[in-house]
C-alpha cells in the first residue's frame, strides 16, 4: 500500500486545528492531528516543507520505520514542532492500517484491556461556590472523576477559569495576554476548595486539581501536603518539569499523587521522573509525543515503575487525537483516566467521530481505523485565525511560567 499524496488542512471551528491527510494507492486514507495551540502553521510548515516529500511511494504499512526515518533522519530531533508533525504521520499511518484490515485500532494495539475508559471533566467557577455547583453538574451527567478549579480572591486571571459557561479556551487572538499570578492566596485558598468539594461529595467522586506549573518544588510540596486529608485523585504539573529532579523534594514531603507530562514531546522528557518513581501519571499525548508508536513506549516504561497514564485531552487537541487517544486508552494495561474536555458543535460537525461517552466512560467505536474523519468542505469554510496562548507576571511585573 504506497502513499500517493499528502495534504494538510488548516480549519478553524471555533479554534484552529491542523489535520494530516494521507492517501494512498489502494484508494484509502488515514488522517492524524498535528495541532500546536499557538504555533499552528509552524507545524503545518514543517509539514508541508519537509516532511511530505520525503512520504510519497513509501510503504504505508511500515508505520515503525517511517517513524525512525522522521525522528532519526531530521538529525535535529525532538521539540514541540518536529513531534507533533511526526505524530500526525504517525496517527494517520494506524488509521491507515486498520481500515485496510477491516478492524477498529485498538484491535492491532492488542485489543481492549477493559470495556471503557474513564475521563474526567473540567469543572471552573468564578468563586468557591461557583466551582462546588459546577463540579455537582458534572457528577450529575455520570462523570466519575472531576477536575476542579477556581477563581481566587484577589487574584484576576486565574488559571482554568472560563469566560462563558464554563467553557474555558485559553488561547485569544492577537498578541499574547498578559494576566497577573500571586502564590500564598492559591495556596491559602485551594485547600478550602477541596474541603468544600468532599464536605458536598463526600469521598466517592475523583477531583483532581492542574496548579498548571506555577509552584516552585517547596510551594508545591506544601500545596500537596495540605491537600492530603481531600484524597485528590492528583494534582498536576506541580512546578515546572524541566528539572526532572525538583520533583524529589515534592516526593519526600507528600504522598498526594502526582501527574505531569502534557508539554512532554519524548520518552526522554519523563524518564527519570518515571525510573526515579517521582510521579503516580504520565499525561503525554498521542498528538504531543510523537504519536500512537512513541506513547506506547512511554506507557511500557511507565508500567515498569507502577506509574499509570493520564493523557492530555483538552480542546486544543482536535476529535482526531481524542479518537487515536481513546484507542490507546482502551488497550494500555496500566492505563488510569483520559481528559475529556467536549469540543464545540461546530468542531465536532467538521470532524465526525465514532467515539461516545456513556456513565462516566467513554468508548472508541468500532468503525475500522481510530473512528474520525474531516469534512473537508466544512473545514474550508473557517479559516485559520492567528490566536496565541497568554502569559503570566507576578505583582512585581516578574514574567512567571504560565
Amino acid at each position: 500500500m504506497k502513499i500517493e499524496s499528502a495534504r494538510v488542512i488548516v480549519t478553524c471551528p471555533g479554534r484552529n486545528f491542523v489535520t494530516l491527510k494521507i492517501e494512498t494507492d489502494q484508494g484509502l486514507h488515514g488522517i492524524g492531528d498535528a495541532t500546536l495551540n499557538g504555533r499552528e502553521l509552524a507545524v503545518a510548515s514543517y509539514l508541508t516543507d519537509h516532511v511530505i516529500p520525503c512520504l510519497i511511494g513509501r510503504d504505508a504499512h511500515r508505520i515503525e520505520d517511517l517513524w525512525q526515518f522522521l525522528y532519526k533522519g531530521a538529525y535535529w530531533r525532538r521539540g514541540p514542532v518536529t513531534m507533533a508533525a511526526i505524530a500526525a504521520v504517525d496517527t494517520a499511518l494506524w488509521d491507515l492500517k486498520a481500515k485496510a484490515l477491516g478492524v477498529p485500532l485498538y484491535q492491532l494495539l492488542g485489543g481492549r484491556s477493559r470495556d471503557g475508559a474513564m475521563v474526567y471533566a473540567h469543572a471552573n467557577g468564578r468563586d468557591l461556590a461557583e466551582t462546588v455547583d459546577r463540579v455537582g453538574e458534572y457528577l450529575e451527567k455520570g462523570y466519575k472523576a472531576v477536575r476542579a478549579q477556581s477563581g481566587i480572591p484577589g487574584v484576576a486571571g486565574v488559571y482554568g477559569i472560563g469566560k462563558k459557561d464554563g467553557h474555558y479556551e485559553p488561547a485569544t487572538k492577537g498578541l499574547p495576554q498578559e494576566s497577573i499570578w500571586a502564590t500564598e492566596p492559591y495556596l491559602d485558598f485551594t485547600p478550602k476548595l477541596f474541603e468544600a468539594l468532599r464536605d458536598k461529595y463526600g469521598m466517592g467522586p475523583h477531583l483532581l486539581h492542574d496548579v498548571h506549573h506555577r509552584l516552585t518544588p517547596i510551594e508545591a510540596a506544601r500545596l500537596g501536603k495540605s491537600l492530603e486529608p481531600y484524597r485528590l485523585f492528583w494534582m498536576e504539573d506541580p512546578t515546572p518539569a524541566e528539572n526532572q529532579e525538583s520533583f524529589r523534594l515534592i516526593r519526600q514531603h507528600t504522598v498526594t499523587p502526582v501527574a505531569v507530562g502534557e508539554v512532554f514531546n519524548t520518552i526522554w522528557d519523563c524518564k527519570d521522573l518515571i525510573e526515579g518513581q517521582l510521579i503516580d501519571y504520565i499525561r503525554a499525548s498521542v498528538v504531543h509525543a510523537g504519536g500512537i508508536t512513541h506513547l506506547r513506549r512511554i506507557a511500557d516504561l511507565a508500567a515498569l515503575y507502577g506509574v499509570r497514564t493520564g493523557c492530555h485531552g483538552a480542546t486544543d487537541m482536535s476529535p482526531v487525537c481524542m479518537g487515536a487517544a481513546l484507542h490507546f486508552a482502551l488497550w494500555v494495561p496500566n492505563f488510569g483516566v483520559q481528559e475529556h474536555m467536549a469540543h464545540e458543535p461546530l468542531t465536532d460537525e467538521v470532524f465526525p467521530h465514532a467515539y461516545r461517552f456513556e456513565d462516566g466512560y467513554m468508548h472508541p467505536g468500532e468503525t475500522p481505523g481510530h473512528g474520525v474523519e474531516i469534512d473537508e468542505t466544512l473545514a474550508a469554510k473557517y479559516p485559520y485565525e492567528p490566536a496565541q496562548l497568554p502569559v503570566a507576571r507576578l505583582p512585581d511585573g516578574t514574567l512567571w511560567s504560565w
